[in-house]
């Protein structure tokens, strides 16, 4: 007998940790893709074959999608930590704003809603006294959305998982300093390698992260989607690098830039849940950065 396919949004699909997520679920032809993507940071080239694509900002989704929907997977917010202090409104626009209506489609829609949280809550506080939930108008609200969802669910008896990210890096990720851009650490420190430049690095570049490849990132999500209940759940590697490690890696000269407001070490969300439903690490930085190293000899 023929399985009636599910349909399966996703928010945020043209990005980087989007399309690496619906390169995968793509493979299931029981299942029927739609992205939904203002293209802020995502890209046209990033497209997969046999997957629905619709433009428009999420505030906009009782418009855009009509179609009764299996599960959501919410990974379109704007997320960068340092860049949200110059542009307050737009972080607002798209993660308060944005991310209300999906929250009410969701509870229109009476499915299963898996919401990208921000890790950086986590964060215990720096030398300036201010925890990570109030390092920036991007990790209040982040830290403020997955309260919400939490209290949808437990309002309105609604399926949930929210899963927290840490520094994911992999194919399909953006370049960039560290100056207000929208680039990811590894992508800009690959680039300054290729083009023989020095990685710049925030004082004091002790500060540690758990990077996380993304093909990890996405076999975790895809688990939270099938046997997630209605809980919190890290993806972290077990492995830590400062940021200086990281450049060391690559073998670039360090460029050291002043410490912002925002500088500050990662503090991990336990694995474990995940764990316990048979994800495993795939994947380690040290590996990635000698791979890239040695496919540009």
């Amino acid at each position: 007998m023929k399985k009636n396919k599910k349909t399966i949004l996703v928010i945020g699909g043209a990005g980087f940790i989007g399309s690496n997520l619906i390169e995968k679920l793509v493979k299931d032809k029981n299942q029927k893709i739609i992205s939904l993507d203002n293209y802020f940071t995502g890209s046209k080239k990033n497209h997969i074959a046999g997957v629905d694509y619709r433009q428009g900002h999420s505030k906009n989704i009782h418009k855009l999608i009509s179609e009764k929907i299996d599960t959501i997977y919410h990974l379109g917010e704007y997320s960068r930590v340092a860049a949200s202090l110059d542009e307050p409104d737009l972080v607002w626009d798209l993660n308060i704003a944005g991310t209300f209506s999906v929250l009410e489609f969701w509870r229109e829609q009476k499915c299963k809603l898996i919401y990208a949280g921000s890790s950086t809550k986590f964060n215990p506080a720096g030398d300036n006294g201010i925890e990570g939930r109030d390092l920036a108008p991007y990790t209040w609200m982040k830290a403020a959305n997955s309260e919400l969802v939490k209290n949808y669910g437990n309002w309105y008896n609604l399926k949930y998982s929210i899963v927290y990210f840490y520094n994911v890096y992999g194919p399909g990720e953006r370049a960039g300093q560290f100056n207000g851009q929208y680039g990811t650490v590894i992508e800009t420190f690959k680039q300054a390698y290729l083009n023989g430049e020095a990685c710049q690095v925030r004082r004091p570049g002790t500060q540690t992260r758990a990077f996380t490849h993304v093909d990890d990132t996405v076999d975790a999500i895809i688990l939270v989607g099938k046997k997630g209940k209605n809980d919190e759940y890290g993806i972290c590697a077990s492995q830590t690098y400062s940021l200086i490690d990281v450049a060391k890696m690559f073998g670039c000269k360090i460029k050291m830039l002043a410490k912002t407001k925002t500088s500050r070490s990662s503090k991990n969300f336990s694995s474990a849940k995940i764990k316990k439903m048979g994800w495993k690490q795939k994947h380690t930085l040290r590996q990635y950065i000698k791979e890239i190293k040695e496919a540009n000899q």
